[in-house]
């Protein structure tokens, strides 16, 4: 059997499974979507205009941007009110792809204060979102920085 001759069958029966084949990869590729996993708590909100309340639980958590007109290449800071644990953070351009920034915590009394500064971009206003991640909780805010 591991010597037989091709004969014009067995031909045939390799080239139509080749062409199915074929066929479900490039349906697959080309039909592909990329489905971005929503936070529960990410919701639009943009620190620059006013704090950000995100329910958690049975209580609240506020985030606030010190800055109400943050300019690039300054320090920032964020403030988070209401978190137990020491979140975790990065901000990432939304406008443009800038890479992440990570964002350094301590704690200050009963909040959560968070200190990063931000790359300047070619545009004269741009989109970030700060990531902030506490155990499995996330939650995504905008904020708009300007040069």
């Amino acid at each position: 059997m591991a010597a037989e001759k091709l004969t014009k069958g067995r031909l045939i029966q390799i080239l139509v499974l080749m062409t199915v084949l074929i066929a479900a990869f490039t349906w697959r590729t080309v039909s592909y979507e990329t489905h971005e996993q929503k936070s529960e708590l990410a919701k639009e909100c943009d620190l620059t205009v006013e704090p950000c309340l995100f329910d958690k639980d049975a209580s609240g958590v506020l985030v606030t941007l010190s800055q109400k007109q943050p300019k690039a290449e300054a320090p920032l800071t964020v403030v988070i009110d209401n978190m137990s644990a020491k979140p975790t953070a990065i901000v990432e351009g939304v406008s443009m792809n800038m890479g992440t920034v990570p964002v350094i915590f301590e704690q200050k009394e009963d909040k959560w204060v968070g200190s990063f500064t931000v790359p300047a971009c070619k545009h004269e206003t741009m989109v970030w979102a700060i990531k902030i991640t506490e155990g499995s909780s996330n939650i995504t805010a905008n904020f708009t920085v300007k040069k």
